[in-house]
């Protein structure tokens, strides 16, 4: 990667953690019961797809790892609204071990 495209994917970075938290301080200054449980899993789905996606279009290699973990993360916060509540720490156990298998197995 260029310096040029690693600086414009630090931004990226930092601009996703500064989203994340400005949602995070929103969500908490929402009074309780305004808003369903499972929005911030939405929100953390949508930055990271977000994420990857401008990185993709800026020519930068994606993250497989957060590409999964958004789309799985949007996966609970829709089923959250629909009231079906998917056990979220053991997916991410499961994304996180199965993310390391295939970057090893891809290194081969």
């Amino acid at each position: 990667m260029t310096k040029s495209k690693a600086a414009v994917d630090k931004n990226l970075v930092t601009i996703s953690w500064s989203l994340f938290l400005i949602m995070i301080g929103g969500l908490w200054l929402a009074p309780a019961g305004q808003v369903p449980e499972s929005t911030w899993l939405l929100g953390v789905g949508i930055i990271l797809l977000g994420l990857n996606i401008v990185r993709y279009l800026n020519g930068i290699m994606m993250s497989w790892f957060s590409v999964i973990l958004g789309a799985v993360a949007m996966l609970i916060g829709f089923a959250g609204f629909y009231g079906v509540r998917l056990p979220i720490f053991p997916i991410i156990v499961i994304i996180i071990g199965l993310s390391i298998l295939l970057d090893v197995v891809n290194k081969k």
